[in-house]
């Protein structure tokens, strides 16, 4: 039988919704100016060698792969929040309800593991003698660091994203009625 504080403790997570809601829209834009900047720059380099009056920039490949890397971090924890991450469901029909809903929160737990190793190695990367003091090659003013900093980034973003999964998941195994995250 279900703990009659148990609701309670949901209604009280539904208020910090508009903080996910809101943290999910700056990573959104923020993955929206990073392909942008993407696609200008690369537009841009490909313009300058085929356009004689056009220069193609020396760094335009090491920025382009650089935002690349954020881009892919970032959208994979915006990925878990609209739990469009890959995953097996070929066995859930099969299996109890109540079993795939221990086994989907074990998975985000897993996840969310996962988030709490990139930001540990990830801030070690970042404090690395290699990230500290290693430079792009065609921009030796820029430092190794801001390659390794959407590791850390992109750790804390899923955590958080994943957290909200598993009260999702949590809520619905104790609430039935309510709508489960998917």
């Amino acid at each position: 039988m279900p703990d009659a504080k148990v609701p309670g403790f949901f209604r009280s997570l539904e208020k910090i919704k508009p903080l996910y809601d809101w943290t999910y829209k700056i990573l959104m834009f923020v993955c929206k100016i990073l392909l942008i900047g993407d696609i200008v720059i690369t537009c841009w380099s490909v313009a300058g060698r085929y356009i004689p009056f056009i220069t193609d920039p020396h760094w335009s490949e090491e920025i382009v792969l650089t935002l690349m890397v954020y881009m892919t971090v970032l959208s994979a924890s915006l990925a878990i929040r609209r739990a469009a991450h890959i995953r097996m469901t070929a066995f859930d029909r099969y299996l109890p309800e109540k079993v795939v809903k221990v086994l989907d929160v074990l998975a985000d737990i897993a996840v969310m593991v996962l988030g709490i190793y990139l930001v540990i190695y990830g801030i070690r990367f970042c404090n690395s003698p290699l990230s500290v003091r290693g430079k792009y090659a065609s921009i030796p003013v820029l430092s190794k660091f801001w390659q390794y900093l959407p590791v850390p980034v992109a750790g804390v973003s899923m955590i958080i994203f994943e957290l909200e999964q598993v009260f999702l998941h949590l809520e619905a195994f104790w609430l039935p009625k309510k709508k489960e995250a998917v």
